[in-house]
């Protein structure tokens, strides 16, 4: 085992604060192996490629590396209109318990789809190890959607990067729900480079037990009227710990662009941790940026009110927690995933 620093912050505020970065102090190399289970269905043709990843940000740089030579690669060119969406499963399990996974998708100009990646484990005993990195360019005009779905056990090491590219007039959508892993580290960064580029990102988060959470956003604007919008919900519970950190980069040039970024986060118990980081960066002067965070138990007069209908209190909690995700619930579309999303709520608050 050996001490690793991990997902540091673009600019560096105070070290009292503990949230530049995150130290993992019993990080073990894992061997790569052979990894065969992962399920394609859509109507795209996957390549087995991989292309290099060389992230301006990423969690750490022996994670980046480990990441261009793993036991899964998968490349997908987005070329049109893709109505129905197209899902990427990948299972741990005891003979193959080791995932290190590059997707690249590529939409190129005027095209549609909507991807789910789904990383889960065929059990609660088992223990992973995961490492990916999903890679997007959305060239001009795109519209793409990508689902990153987290349900792995709590046994699991999970470290995750998100790197994005996107171009002019191209919208580029995150949902993400991060529930699994004893330690979940993600890492997302997006550049949006065209004039008119959009991105959004939607997030929900749960730990409860001892979970440790680091999630680092980092966007960079360039172009004209470009925006972005960060919406995170989150919920801990026992002796979870979370840290969050958000920065918008504004860059010179990227007149009339916008961002917002919010993170909110219910406190579940009175052991549970949360730290927030919010940033704005700025070198042009027309621009527009907002953030918020805030951190806090459940609202007693709304659980008082739950129980008073009969209902006791662990129930009660789950409700107001579903509430406060449903913004990034109602985005998944397809009711068995988010059936799926709602038995992990119900698993992990019992």
């Amino acid at each position: 085992m050996e001490s690793v620093i991990l997902n540091k912050t673009p600019k560096m505020t105070s070290k009292s604060f503990g949230i530049n970065d995150i130290e993992i102090k019993d990080f073990e190399k894992q061997k790569i192996g052979k990894f065969t289970n992962v399920k394609i269905i859509g109507n795209v043709k996957a390549e087995n490629k991989c292309v290099f990843f060389d992230p301006k940000f990423s969690i750490g740089t022996n994670l980046a590396d480990e990441l261009n030579n793993g036991n899964q690669n998968i490349y997908l060119n987005i070329k049109e209109e893709i109505k129905e969406p197209i899902f990427i499963e990948f299972t741990l399990d005891k003979e193959q318990n080791v995932l290190v996974d590059n997707l690249y998708i590529n939409a190129t100009k005027n095209s549609y789809a909507n991807i789910v990646v789904k990383y889960r484990t065929a059990n609660d005993e088992i223990k992973s190890y995961h490492n990916g990195v999903c890679q997007v360019n959305v060239e001009e005009g795109a519209n793409l959607t990508v689902t990153i779905l987290n349900l792995l056990n709590e046994n699991s090491q999970n470290y995750y990067s998100m790197n994005n590219k996107i171009g002019k007039d191209a919208f580029l959508e995150y949902i993400i729900a991060d529930f699994g892993g004893e330690k979940t580290i993600s890492n997302y960064y997006s550049k949006l480079e065209g004039d008119n580029s959009k991105n959004h990102i939607n997030t929900m988060y749960l730990g409860t037990k001892k979970q440790l959470l680091d999630l680092n956003y980092i966007s960079e604007v360039y172009g004209k009227k470009g925006r972005i919008d960060i919406e995170v919900y989150g919920a801990l519970k026992d002796n979870a710990m979370k840290n969050f950190k958000g920065t918008i980069d504004f860059k010179t040039g990227c007149k009339k662009a916008k961002g917002n970024e919010s993170e909110y986060c219910m406190l579940l118990s009175k052991t549970a941790k949360s730290k927030a980081l919010p940033m704005l960066l700025c070198s042009e002067e027309d621009v527009e940026g907002t953030h918020s965070n805030s951190a806090g138990k459940i609202d007693e007069e709304k659980l008082y009110y739950i129980m008073t209908r009969g209902i006791k209190k662990s129930d009660a909690q789950k409700l107001i927690v579903k509430a406060k995700f449903n913004s990034v619930l109602e985005k998944i579309k397809k009711d068995e995933l988010k059936n799926e999303v709602l038995y992990e709520i119900n698993k992990k608050l019992k």
